[in-house]
C-alpha cells in the first residue's frame, strides 16, 4: 500500500485506521460527508503531508470516482450503523450501505484499483445456531436492515472481485471498543448516568451475552492481512475474517465494570425480554480461528477495553452532545 483511499474517514474506525497508515509512511486519501464523522478527529491529520480530507458523499459517484483517482487500495468503512431505528428510516440502510458500496466499487473500477478492504458486521450472521459462530455457517434469516444492507455490500464486492478480477477482503466485526467510540452500549450508559447516577435504564433483561474487540486490535487485523495478501491466492480472491476476542460478556457484566469505574450504584430498571430492539441478536459470539491462524492475536481484553472507552468520554464529554 503506497496511497489509500478511505471512507468514513471522521468516523471512530477511519480515522484511527488514518493515523496508523500515515505513521505507517502511507499516504491516505480521506472521504467523508461529516453526516456523524467528527471534524475534531482530523485535527492532528489535517496538517500532516501524507494526508488529504476530500469531502463527499459516496452516493456522488462522479466526485467520488475524481477523489479516487491514483490510489491503490480502497477501505470501505463509511455506513449507516444505526441498527437500533433503522426501521424508522430504512431507505437509509439501502442507500448508505448497499448502494454507496456499489459506488465505491464502481470508482475502484473506473480508475483501475483492485484491492478493497470492507467493513461488514458479525450481525450478518442473525440469531446464529452454531455459538461461537465460524465464517462459514449458514447465512440465518436477517433480522436487520443494516445487516442486509451489509450482506447485500458482502455479495457485491464478491461479484466484483470474480467478475473484474479485484482482491477483496471482508471483515466481520463485533462491536468495536476505545478511543474516539461514538455510539453504542458504553457511550449510551454513561450518558444515562451523567445525567441521573442514582438509575439507569437497560433494553432487555441484561443477560444479552456480546463480545466486543478495542479498536487498536481491529485496526491491527485489517493490516496484518492486507500486508500478508491472504486473498491473492485464493478461489474468487476474497477472504472473510472474523474479528473479535476470544471471550464475550453479558450486557449486566459491562454495567458492573462501568459502574464500579464510575463509583456508582444506580438502581436498574429493565425493559424485559432478551433483546432490546428488533434485529438485536441476543447472543454474538464469532469463531476467529482463520484470523488467528494468521498469526493475530488481540492484545486488549473486554474488560479493559471498556474502561478504555469510558476513560476516553470522560474526557472528551463534547462528543456526547454531539451525537
Amino acid at each position: 500500500m503506497t496511497r489509500v483511499f478511505v471512507t468514513g474517514v471522521a468516523g471512530f474506525i477511519g480515522s484511527s485506521l488514518a493515523d496508523r497508515l500515515v505513521a505507517a509512511g502511507v499516504q491516505v486519501v480521506g472521504w467523508d460527508n461529516f453526516s456523524t464523522g467528527q471534524r475534531e478527529f482530523l485535527n492532528e491529520l489535517n496538517h500532516h503531508p501524507r494526508f488529504q480530507l476530500v469531502e463527499g458523499d459516496n452516493l456522488d459517484l462522479p466526485a467520488l470516482t475524481r477523489a479516487m483517482a491514483g490510489c491503490d487500495t480502497v477501505f470501505h468503512l463509511a455506513a449507516n450503523a444505526d441498527v437500533r431505528f433503522g426501521l424508522n428510516h430504512p431507505r437509509r440502510d439501502l442507500e448508505q450501505n448497499t448502494i454507496a458500496t456499489f459506488n465505491v466499487l464502481e470508482a475502484m473500477r473506473a480508475n483501475n484499483i483492485t484491492r478493497i478492504a470492507f467493513s461488514s458486521t458479525g450481525s450478518v450472521y442473525g440469531e446464529a445456531e452454531i455459538i461461537p459462530t465460524p465464517e462459514a455457517a449458514p447465512f440465518p434469516i436477517q433480522t436487520s436492515l443494516y445487516a442486509a444492507s451489509k450482506v447485500a455490500g458482502e455479495n457485491l464486492i464478491q461479484a466484483y472481485c470474480e467478475g473484474f478480477g479485484l482482491e477483496g477482503y471482508i471483515f466481520r466485526f463485533v462491536s468495536i471498543l476505545g478511543e474516539r467510540y461514538t455510539h453504542g452500549h458504553v457511550f449510551d450508559f454513561y450518558k444515562q448516568l451523567l445525567a441521573n447516577p442514582r438509575e439507569l435504564k437497560v433494553l432487555g433483561d441484561g443477560t444479552q451475552r456480546k463480545s466486543y474487540l478495542y479498536i487498536q486490535d481491529c485496526l491491527s487485523a485489517m493490516l496484518h492481512v492486507l500486508n500478508l495478501g491472504t486473498a491473492r491466492t485464493v478461489r474468487h480472491r476474497v477472504q472473510i475474517y472474523n474479528l473479535g476476542t476470544q471471550e464475550y460478556v453479558q450486557v449486566n457484566d459491562s454495567i458492573r465494570i462501568i459502574c464500579q469505574h464510575l463509583g456508582l450504584q444506580p438502581r436498574m430498571v429493565y425493559s424485559g425480554g432478551n433483546r432490546g430492539w428488533v434485529g438485536d441478536n441476543p447472543f454474538i459470539f464469532l469463531d476467529t480461528a482463520k484470523i488467528r491462524a494468521t498469526g493475530w492475536e488481540t492484545k486488549l481484553s473486554i474488560e479493559p477495553a471498556i474502561i478504555r472507552t469510558l476513560e476516553w468520554l470522560q474526557k472528551n464529554q463534547w462528543v456526547l452532545e454531539r451525537r
